[in-house]
């Protein structure tokens, strides 16, 4: 009876420290799996990298004549600081 006592307290925490591992195993392995998948348009590429995500990048956005935001916000500051020039004199 005692030994049935001893095993139970023992075992059934092992089961479930065995499942818990086999799921994080399986999050793991999924994770795994989808980063050679994404990886792969890099490695079989000649210049192995991304393209630019930046939008002074795109050939539409420069047709269309749009920036990034910071280079807006220079464009902006330029002629803001030009106006303030020609009203000092």
């Amino acid at each position: 009876m005692a030994y049935a006592c001893i095993c139970h307290f023992f075992l059934v925490p092992l089961r479930e420290i065995w499942n818990d591992m086999r799921t994080i195993g399986l999050a793991i392995g999924v994770l795994l799996v989808a980063m050679v998948l994404l990886s792969v348009g890099v490695i079989f590429r000649k210049d192995h990298s991304f393209r630019s995500q930046h939008i002074h990048e795109n050939k539409r956005m420069k047709q269309d004549g749009i920036h990034c935001a910071t280079a807006e916000d220079k464009l902006a500051r330029r002629k803001q600081s030009r106006k303030m020039r020609v009203n000092e004199m």
